[in-house]
């Protein structure tokens, strides 16, 4: 079956606004959207090969060397749907973006195997 990777994004911007909010505001967000994220990965598990996770400060190589950057990618997971509208439609009203400040989910497919 195609494979896709997922990657959920979120500009720095719109993270920090959401950790500027009282420790109990952000904290009630928490509680309703990781329940939601839960159930949606519960639902939707058979589609999931590498349920991948959230990711930290970003660094970047480059020809000129090592450094700290900075991107909107904040986590991925790999998908196995039959066409990327069938993998994206498992996005649609997701809780990173309905409930949690993320902006979006790219949805691309994987050209290559996965390693044996």
């Amino acid at each position: 079956m195609p494979r896709f990777l997922a990657v959920y994004s979120m500009k720095p911007e719109d993270l920090a606004r959401f950790r500027s909010l009282p420790k109990p505001e952000q904290n009630a967000v928490d509680t309703v959207g990781l329940k939601q994220w839960a159930d949606w990965e519960e639902r939707n598990a058979a589609s999931f090969p590498d349920r991948g996770g959230m990711v930290g400060k970003t660094t970047r190589v480059t020809k000129d060397g090592i450094a700290g950057a900075v991107n909107s990618f904040c986590g991925y997971i790999v998908v196995e749907a039959e066409t990327i509208d069938a993998a994206a439609r498992l996005f649609e009203n997701h809780p990173h973006f309905s409930i949690f400040p993320g902006d979006g989910v790219d949805i691309m497919p994987l050209l290559t195997d996965p390693a044996p």
